[in-house]
C-alpha cells in the first residue's frame, strides 16, 4: 500500500489510480514528515515536494532522507520550476535520491520500475556540461568534451528508416546557429544522402576514412555522425538510438531480433516521427523494458522547430536560456 503527501499538486494526484493506505495534504517541515512516517509501514510514498517547507533548499532533502528511505519515495516536482534543472537534480542524485518526475505517468513508471543510479547518471553528466554564463539572447558551450577536443555524437536507426539523416540535419541547423556554422559538422559513412541537403558542412566518407575526417575537422566543436553505414561507434562520446514506434517498424525489428530492445537498456532512445502520447510512451517503455529519453513527433525539416531546441537542452548541448524564433525559453531538462 502507498501513501501520498500532497499540496499544490493535490488535484493531479487525486487522479492517480493506485492503492492508497494514507493521504495527507498541507505544508510540513521535513522533520514533521519524518516523524509521521518513520514508524509507518508503506510500500511507496508519493511526495509532492510543494508539501515540504523550503522545498527549494537541498538541505531539506538531506534532512528528509536521514529519517526516511529515499528508495521508497517518489518525488513529484512542479514542472517548469527551478527544481527541474540538471544542476538541482544532480544534487538530489548525489545524496541518493533517484526517483523524481513531473507527472502521473512518471509516477506510474517509477512505481513499477524504480530508478537506479545508472538510470539518472546522464543528468549528472548534463549538469557538468552546462555553462552558467549568459550572453545576450542565447549561450551554450560544451565544457566536457571527448579526448579529441570535439564532442562526437553518433546517431543510429534501430528500426528501419527511423529518420537519422533528417534528424541529424535538423540538429545540425540548430547547433550551427548557436556554435557557428564552421563549428558543427555532420558526417555520414558509406552513404551519399547528405549531398541532397546542399550543405558543405555535411560530408560523406568511407569507413576507412573516418579517422582522417576527424583530423580534418578537429577544430569543430561538435561532430554528428550517421552510424547506419558503420558498426563501430567507439569514437563517439554519445550515441542516440532512433526508434520509429509504428506497428510495422516495431514488428519488423522484433522479428529480426527478439532481443533488440534489451540491448538498449541504459541507452539514449529517441522515439522519432512518433505519434505516441504520454500514456502510449509509458506503455511502450513497459513492454520494451527500456526508458525513452525523448519522444519526438513528425517535424518539418524546412522550418526551425522549438522542440529540437528542447531536445538539445535535455541532451546538455544547450542550456535553458537558449531561445527559439519567438523568444520563448525552451525548458525540458527533465520531463517524463
Amino acid at each position: 500500500m502507498n501513501v501520498i503527501v500532497a499540496n499544490t499538486q493535490q488535484n493531479e494526484l487525486s487522479n492517480l489510480d493506485i492503492d492508497i493506505i494514507k493521504s495527507i495534504s498541507g505544508v510540513y517541515e521535513a522533520a514533521e514528515i519524518v516523524e509521521m512516517f518513520k514508524s509507518f509501514f508503506y510500500s511507496k510514498m508519493i511526495l509532492d515536494v510543494t508539501a515540504i517547507k523550503h522545498y527549494n533548499d537541498l538541505k531539506t532533502y538531506e534532512l528528509l532522507i536521514q529519517g526516511l528511505d529515499p528508495e521508497k519515495i517518489i518525488f513529484l516536482l512542479p514542472e517548469g520550476s527551478e527544481l527541474c534543472t540538471s544542476n538541482f537534480l544532480s544534487h538530489l542524485i548525489s545524496i541518493g535520491i533517484y526517483n523524481f518526475t513531473t507527472n502521473l505517468n512518471g509516477i506510474k513508471f517509477l512505481l513499477k520500475k524504480p530508478n537506479t543510479l545508472k538510470d539518472v547518471e546522464h543528468i549528472r553528466k548534463m549538469a557538468g556540461m552546462e555553462n552558467s554564463t549568459e550572453t545576450g539572447a542565447s549561450v551554450a558551450t560544451v565544457t566536457t568534451k571527448v579526448e579529441s577536443g570535439t564532442t562526437v555524437i553518433g546517431v543510429r536507426n534501430v528500426t528501419e528508416h527511423a529518420g537519422a539523416t533528417t534528424f541529424i540535419y535538423m540538429l545540425k541547423k540548430e547547433l550551427a546557429i548557436v556554435y557557428g556554422q564552421d563549428n558543427v559538422i555532420a558526417i555520414e559513412i558509406d552513404k551519399n544522402d547528405f549531398q541532397l541537403f546542399n550543405d558543405k558542412h555535411m560530408v560523406s566518407c568511407k569507413q576507412s576514412e573516418i579517422k582522417n575526417m576527424f583530423q580534418k575537422y578537429s577544430n569543430a566543436t561538435i561532430i554528428l555522425v550517421d552510424l547506419n553505414g558503420n558498426v563501430e561507434d567507439a569514437f563517439c562520446g554519445e550515441v542516440l538510438y532512433l526508434v520509429e514506434p509504428s506497428t510495422l517498424r516495431l514488428n519488423k525489428v522484433v522479428r529480426r531480433n527478439r532481443n533488440c530492445f534489451s540491448k538498449l537498456v541504459g541507452k539514449k532512445v529517441i522515439l522519432n516521427q512518433s505519434l505516441l502520447l504520454n500514456n502510449d510512451v509509458f506503455d511502450f517503455e513497459s513492454e520494451a523494458g527500456i526508458k525513452v529519453f525523448y519522444n519526438l513527433p513528425p517535424l518539418d525539416e524546412r522550418k526551425r522547430n522549438a522542440i529540437i531546441n528542447d531536445f538539445l537542452t535535455k541532451l546538455g548541448l544547450f542550456n535553458k536560456s537558449v531561445k527559439n524564433n519567438s523568444g520563448n525559453k525552451i525548458f525540458g531538462l527533465f520531463r517524463r
